[in-house]
């Protein structure tokens, strides 16, 4: 029996971009394959937010899931940590 494991990942809530979208960025770095230093990389996902419960630089955890539109298929899971109101 095969186990279908979803895959998650952490990012940092970028923008809102109407009802039940908002932009994660994900952060990470690569190493250089000539030089070996280490890269930082960083990639946009759009991703469904049912609840709207998530805020621009809230910590979100989020899942792959079916498309839900043309750029969106991810979906947040839960939000891992509020953004500090300054």
């Amino acid at each position: 029996m095969q186990q279908n494991k979803q895959k998650t990942l952490t990012g940092v809530v970028r923008s809102v971009s109407g009802k039940k979208s908002i932009r994660v960025e994900i952060q990470y770095r690569i190493r250089h394959p000539k030089y070996n230093k280490y890269i930082r990389r960083r990639t946009k996902l759009s991703v469904h937010d049912e609840l709207e419960l998530a805020g621009v630089g809230d910590t979100v955890e989020i899942a792959e899931c079916r498309p839900m539109s043309k750029t969106k298929s991810w979906r947040v899971v839960k939000v891992a940590q509020k953004a500090v109101a300054v």
